[in-house]
């Protein structure tokens, strides 16, 4: 009996108590935690769009923007409105026509493609430009405070207004996913389990671990939206095995031992053995996104990656403390759990071996090849509900002023009028392009430079600067867009080399190549850290090449049935969904394995240890497995964010396929290579007249 299982044993009581006085500074911590829900904040600042966006925010003062359209209102009441804007906190500038001309001054006055831009039939827009970031706190209250102060005729769109409305969304969401999953979870623990209660000890448990983490965010700063969505309903499905592996770890106990304490103080150190090799490559897998360039794979990495260690400690310290203290309680609510014997299906796995061996053969290069044919999608703003405000303002934007994503040009001051005007004019060439927009557009040949406010010159141009501003049809992230920025950064380059091409659609280009880099950095470094893993804790040479094949396999179904139903994917869902799948049910064929290996080990023969392993491990992968897909797919199926939605329904679908595979194909695997197997690896003996063979 190991020393450490005793004292937890012993002090239960205490262990528990200080287990709760610590939610105390946890609440605190994570209420303190900012939460970031701007995407491309996690662009790598090295890159030339986010330099830039640096220099628009230092020289310019120029942070977010948002275009504000008014609707039926006369030129002198959008004159008033724009004044009351003009002072709410953290507006820098509104540009609108008086900003150019006085009211007084016909409006005939101005470039057609000038006026084009501020006006449509019934209806005009202004341009208001913030002093802080898309995603700061200030902007967002800004961008409040400017809807209280408008009418229903007017319509706020722009990146930041999406952001706020994200905000909104996710904070009224977030609380009912978490209420989802432990409801659902503890649905199936309790039709699983051997108790109705201990559902309410292992969600007690988990929730402690998932305060605990959250609240240690504190110290990261800030975290995203997207990781604050799901790090409670992912940590609760990734270490949901570690709490089922020690109850039915202590239950076997009990046929051993007459004590309770002694059973417990037991299953504790086998368990933590046990856990321990299974939880290494669940945060191996976390932190593989850490090696993404797209820093959001760094957030949520961290995040659970910290998650899996406190939940692992949790379970080796509270867990059990909780199940002595209520053990009286868990005895009385036991009863028959629901699952069926699986021997049957265990026979009938084992007994048809080579069918499952021949699938897996069959199958894989066609699953990945679906698998890398998904197509995926960065528009996310086109996901989200249609009854935010912002998303009707970007509809109203598309069909009054056919306006797709405004670009931001800013050129070295060294650069002539001359240069200046015919960049431009090539500019306007290229497709969906309908002006550019500069004190040369603005200037024309009908108003002097003495009648430009300096409200407008000092908007445009700088000691080292000058911006223009590129009018543009085409949606952000579509081909379109993308071959555009293409051809105006050509164009750019070959009149000022130094010059740079800025906005939401150029970060978004930017984006779609790192992340397409990423994956492939991710997948790698995932596979390589779970195959060393594998091996050093089997000591085997072929064993992690098995396992990680299995997994693959049920990874490149679950990527590859979108491909296969013409569903588009959100650009994230590609790169961690491989990598938690990967890292969260590789604990399935670990477990299997490790049983294998015992009754190998043991000089049992083949088909008997297989046999033994497929039908031990069999319920405990099941309730598992079945466990994560209900915390994750109840969320996926309430969510209204698709980023959030697609991603906990792919994490469901992935638990049952991972199911699926380990049970049906693994013990294949073993039948198939069993000797290579025995020969690579150290813990494994063969007897040469064993019956089995």
């Amino acid at each position: 009996m190991g020393k450490a299982g005793t004292k937890i044993v012993k002090f239960r009581v205490p262990i528990f108590i200080i287990s709760l006085l610590l939610l105390i500074p946890s609440g605190i911590g994570y209420i303190k935690t900012r939460i970031n829900y701007d995407i491309l904040y996690y662009l790598p600042d090295s890159i030339e769009t986010m330099q830039g966006q640096d220099i628009l925010a230092e020289q310019f003062g120029t942070g977010a923007y948002s275009m504000f359209i008014c609707e039926g209102m006369s030129n002198k009441d959008v004159a008033k409105l724009k004044e009351k804007i003009q002072d709410v906190e953290h507006v820098e500038k509104v540009i609108w026509y008086d900003s150019i001309l006085d009211l007084s001054v016909p409006m005939e006055m101005l470039p057609d493609k000038v006026r084009d831009i501020f006006n449509a039939e019934d209806s005009t827009m202004m341009f208001i430009i913030f002093d802080t970031t898309t995603s700061a706190d200030e902007t967002m209250n800004a961008i409040l405070e400017i809807r209280q102060i408008a009418g229903k005729q007017c319509f706020l769109s722009g990146m930041s207004a999406i952001v706020t409305d994200t905000k909104e969304l996710s904070d009224r969401e977030v609380p009912i996913y978490v209420v989802i999953a432990v409801v659902l979870s503890a649905l199936v623990l309790a039709l699983t389990m051997e108790s109705f209660f201990i559902p309410v000890v292992f969600l007690l448990s988990i929730g402690m671990a998932i305060v605990y983490n959250l609240g240690s965010n504190v110290f990261l700063g800030q975290i995203s939206y997207i990781t604050k969505a799901l790090a409670a309903v992912l940590q609760l499905g990734v270490t949901m095995d570690y709490s089922i592996f020690l109850w039915h770890s202590y239950q076997e106990q009990l046929k051993f031992h007459d004590d309770r304490k002694d059973a417990m103080a037991v299953a504790i150190d086998l368990t933590f053995k046990s856990v321990v090799g299974s939880s290494t490559t669940t945060v191996a897998g976390f932190i593989a996104l850490c090696f993404m360039s797209f820093t959001l794979g760094l957030d949520l990495g961290i995040v659970m990656a910290k998650g899996v260690v406190i939940g692992v400690i949790c379970c080796v310290t509270v867990l059990p403390s909780m199940i002595m203290i209520f053990d009286k309680v868990l005895e009385k609510t036991k009863h028959r759990a629901l699952l069926p014997n699986m021997d049957k299906l265990s026979d009938f796995v084992t007994g048809h071996y080579r069918f499952f061996a021949i699938v897996l053969a069959v199958m894989i290069l066609p699953a990945a090849y679906c698998q890398n044919n998904t197509k995926v999608y960065y528009d996310l703003a086109n996901t989200l509900p249609k009854e935010l405000d912002s998303i009707q303002a970007q509809d109203k934007l598309e069909e009054d002023y056919n306006m797709g994503a405004m670009h931001m040009l800013l050129l070295s001051r060294d650069m002539t009028g001359k240069q200046i005007r015919e960049m431009t004019e090539e500019m306007e060439q290229v497709d969906g392009v309908k002006g550019v927009l500069g004190l040369e557009s603005v200037l024309g040949s009908r108003i002097p430079a003495s009648m430009i406010p300096e409200e407008l010159t000092g908007t445009l141009e700088n000691e080292n600067y000058e911006l223009l501003l590129v009018n543009n049809e085409y949606k952000v992230a579509s081909d379109e867009v993308n071959a555009q920025i293409t051809q105006l950064n050509e164009i750019l380059k070959r009149y000022d080399p130094k010059g740079m091409l800025v906005g939401e659609a150029p970060c978004t280009k930017d984006l779609i190549t790192i992340t397409d880099k990423d994956f492939a950095t991710v997948s790698s470094v995932s596979i390589l850290a779970v195959f060393v893993i594998i091996l050093i804790v089997f000591k085997s040479a072929f064993l992690p090449v098995l396992l990680v094949a299995v997994i693959e396999f049920a990874i490149f179904i679950n990527l590859g049935i979108p491909y296969l139903t013409g569903t588009e994917l959100p650009f994230i869902a590609s790169i961690v969904i491989g990598t938690i799948q990967l890292g969260a049910t590789v604990d399935y064929a670990i477990l299997m394995t490790s049983r294998y290996e015992k009754e190998r080990g043991s000089g049992k023969g083949k088909l008997e240890s297989i046999q033994i392993a497929h039908r031990t491990s069999i319920k405990s992968i099941m309730i598992s497995a079945i466990s994560f897909f209900a915390a994750t797919f109840g969320v996926g199926l309430y969510s209204n964010i698709d980023m959030i939605s697609s991603l906990c329904l792919l994490m469901a679908r992935g638990a049952i396929i991972s199911m699926v595979v380990v049970i049906c194909t693994l013990p294949a695997m073993y039948m198939v290579f069993d000797k290579i197997i025995c020969k690579t690896s150290r813990g494994f003996k063969v007897k040469e007249a064993a019956k089995n063979e």
